[in-house]
């Protein structure tokens, strides 16, 4: 990954500018703030759109030229897409950012504040930042239908590595090098469930095999509505292998610098609004009723004073 340097708003950025301007997105609510465009970048997964169109929304009421811009579903192209500066913010996650940038070298813990902290000594190398981390967490999520969890006899990790050793997993592809999925398994309860793993997503491919019966267990994420719309079972971590991916705003220092506290004002009052219910709440609306990300985000703009 390379160090960090100075980053120039290519050509890209000044496109999405201008774009911004152009949807009205610098806000009606407080004058035009001056200064480089923000750009956000949203990975490919329900959540993350979400989360980005409340940024989105909140900044642009506050005056910032700002815009969304989707970077596929895989860390590293969003990282890509920061190094190359077409994006310059993000939503994501403490605990598996941390174990991305250390090459899973388990220094996540449950303390959101502690992971946070050890995650900006990585992010300095990049030239990136993150803010305040908020109360909303989304951990991976194993998940087995009523009927597997009754016939098998599972309701916890440690239930599922006694008696679930033959069991079909299935899920997103990077299952098998996430510390909070196969490897977590294998170090936390001596379960190696590598040779009967399907690489799904984490949606609703997924969802879909593990009601087909074409897998056993499944990974999702744990706001997912999915999970009890359906009545699936979410097996419980009772060992503690996953740590605090609390959802924290990422931005470029350069742009951290240009606005000070401007845009940590925004970022962080938002992370002090969003919680593991509401991010819950607002995926099922988008994984269930099929609603558009920007709809839902503007709900929770709303009734959340922004």
């Amino acid at each position: 990954m390379r160090k960090h340097r100075n980053r120039a708003i290519g050509a890209s950025l000044l496109a999405f500018a201008l774009l911004g301007v152009a949807c009205g997105d610098s806000g009606d609510d407080a004058a035009t703030i001056e200064g480089p465009a923000i750009v956000i970048g949203a990975q490919d997964f329900g959540e993350s759109a979400i989360v980005a169109e409340i940024y989105r929304g909140a900044l642009a009421s506050a005056g910032f030229t700002v815009n969304v811009q989707a970077v596929g579903g895989f860390r590293d192209l969003e990282l890509a897409a920061f190094d190359s500066g077409d994006i310059n913010l993000a939503p994501e996650y403490a605990a598996s950012m941390l174990e991305f940038l250390n090459d899973n070298a388990g220094e996540a813990t449950g303390d959101a504040g502690a992971t946070t902290d050890l995650l900006n000594g990585y992010l300095t190398d990049v030239g990136l930042v993150a803010l305040e981390p908020s109360d909303a967490v989304d951990t991976n999520a194993f998940v087995v239908t009523q009927e597997t969890s009754d016939s098998v006899g599972i309701a916890t990790l440690s239930d599922l590595a006694a008696n679930g050793a033959d069991l079909v997993l299935g899920g997103p592809p990077d299952c098998e090098t996430n510390p909070f999925c196969i490897p977590g398994l294998i170090t936390t309860y001596g379960l190696d469930l590598g040779a009967n793993f399907q690489p799904l997503d984490a949606g609703q491919v997924t969802v879909a095999a593990l009601e087909a019966g074409e897998i056993d267990v499944a990974i999702l994420f744990s706001t997912s509505g999915v999970i009890a719309d359906r009545g699936f079972v979410l097996l419980e971590d009772d060992q503690g292998m996953l740590a605090a991916d609390n959802v924290v705003p990422v931005v470029t220092t350069e742009v951290q610098e240009a606005y000070g506290d401007q845009l940590a004002d925004v970022l962080n009052d938002i992370s002090s609004k969003l919680t593991t219910a509401g991010l819950t709440e607002m995926n099922k609306r988008f994984d269930i009723d099929t609603e558009d990300a920007e709809d839902i985000a503007a709900d929770w703009l709303a009734d959340n004073g922004f």
